[in-house]
């Protein structure tokens, strides 16, 4: 095994801690409260709405929704935004040309996705504003100083708070170790795990729980956190064969391989994506609190309902299909195999070899989409069978898992270049002494 030269391993290192300071930037941005607003009074509204819309999304912000901090909207306008672009990317002729045109188009669309989440940063503040300066909680008016001043202060905070995350999540897909944003919800989730220990012991120390149910929800969550370990990691092998060919004297090709195609090609980005979009009907409630539609729409969307678990499982299928239309490409795939004389046995190169990917795709993709969606509408079944009072459940912990296996990949390949490239600088060095013996 070749040995790694001095110095590529402290390369590894430094976008590791480069990623791990990042974060921990981000936690402290969670920390930094927007003043005027009674933080005692808010964090007990908070504590009943751990089952609710309200919940999840403090889930995901890191608790900072809760704090009220300048972070408090975490990466969700970001998400909505990309989503909004991929989709216009589809109908609309400019962004689809810009996404053909390489690194160039794909910057010009990202830049447009910025500017996208800013707009719905400054929308969704607006909202935020609106809803908490006309409700009060247990007596208390929740804003110390209502009025034009505190809202622009608020609706300027959480919009470069939102600004200040997407940096931080560009840098880090950068400048270290898999995707920022994924990692930015990632720390989110992970910092709200010994809350979330707390709270269920203090429902079992008031025998609001039993020891039954809690072995039973330990039982739960280890044995789902297999499940999508495992299902993670599945993938149909697709064989490959390469015809033989001569050059000169020389026979090249006759080699097998397999094309993996996984079960979850999409991996955590349909939850996260139908999680996002769920903040839409939040937002209109928000900004038209007392009307007829507002009203309307509150009680539609009422987590845990059957129509919002049902509009969530359909959002979760649509975008597993969505999402991997956009990363696996038959065509591309079959196009190029045929090109490096690659065949799939018993299939046709070619538009046959495309048709086949794409059925077995699909086929994947359904069963990803069905798990996915049974996962994430997991904690409306434990809630309402075991009166559990926080947001448990199958998307915070598919996103922790699959982001946690996701970048321990890109380090593990990082790791494998590094060794690759000590390898070839190894072969050279002895090419260059011992060569003229």
């Amino acid at each position: 095994m070749a040995k790694l030269p001095e110095g590529t391993l402290n390369h590894l290192q430094k976008k590791i801690l480069f990623t791990l300071g990042f974060l921990a930037l981000y936690r402290i941005g969670v920390h930094i409260p927007i003043p005027g607003v009674d933080t005692a009074a808010l964090a007990d509204f908070f504590k009943g709405q751990g089952a609710n819309l309200f919940g999840m999304f403090n889930m995901f912000s890191g608790g900072a929704l809760q704090r009220f901090s300048v972070c408090a909207l975490g990466v969700m306008p970001y998400i909505s935004a990309s989503i909004i672009a991929q989709l216009l990317t589809v109908v609309v002729p400019h962004l689809e040309q810009l996404s053909k045109e390489g690194d160039a188009g794909r910057k010009k669309i990202t830049q447009y996705t910025r500017y996208g989440a800013v707009v719905l940063a400054i929308v969704q503040g607006v909202m935020i504003a609106n809803t908490l300066e006309g409700s009060a909680f247990g007596g208390r008016s929740m804003v110390l100083n209502p009025g034009f001043g505190w809202k622009a202060i608020t609706v300027i905070s959480l919009a470069a708070g939102t600004a200040f995350i997407m940096w931080l999540g560009e840098q880090i897909t950068e400048r270290g170790v898999g995707n920022g944003m994924s990692l930015v919800i990632f720390a989110g989730i992970v910092a709200t795990i010994p809350s979330v220990i707390t709270n269920t012991y203090k429902q079992y120390s008031s025998a609001e729980l039993d020891a039954a149910r809690v072995l039973l929800i330990l039982g739960v969550c280890l044995a789902v956190t297999a499940g999508v370990v495992f299902i993670e990691q599945g993938a149909r092998q697709v064989p490959i064969q390469y015809a033989k060919r001569q050059v000169g004297r020389k026979v090249y090709g006759g080699q097998s391989s397999h094309l993996p195609v996984r079960v979850n090609s999409a991996g955590v980005i349909p939850p996260i994506f139908a999680s996002s979009l769920l903040q839409f009907p939040v937002t209109i409630q928000g900004l038209w609190p007392e009307s007829a539609v507002g009203s309307f729409f509150g009680l539609l969307f009422n987590p845990g309902g059957w129509f919002y678990n049902l509009v969530y499982v359909l959002m979760i299928v649509f975008f597993a299909f969505f999402y991997t239309s956009i990363t696996f490409k038959a065509d591309d795939i079959a196009e190029n195999l045929k090109k490096h004389g690659g065949f799939i046995p018993g299939i046709r190169p070619g538009a046959r070899t495309a048709e086949f990917l794409d059925r077995v795709v699909s086929r994947l993709t359904l069963t990803g989409g069905i798990y996915l969606a049974g996962l994430c509408v997991l904690p409306a079944i434990l809630t309402s069978q075991f009166n559990v009072q926080f947001y448990f459940g199958g998307t915070s912990l598919l996103i922790v898992v699959g982001v946690a296996l996701e970048t321990f990949r890109q380090i593990d390949a990082h790791r494998q270049s590094l060794r690759y490239d000590a390898f070839l600088k190894g072969t050279a060095i002895r090419s260059r002494t011992g060569g003229t013996r």
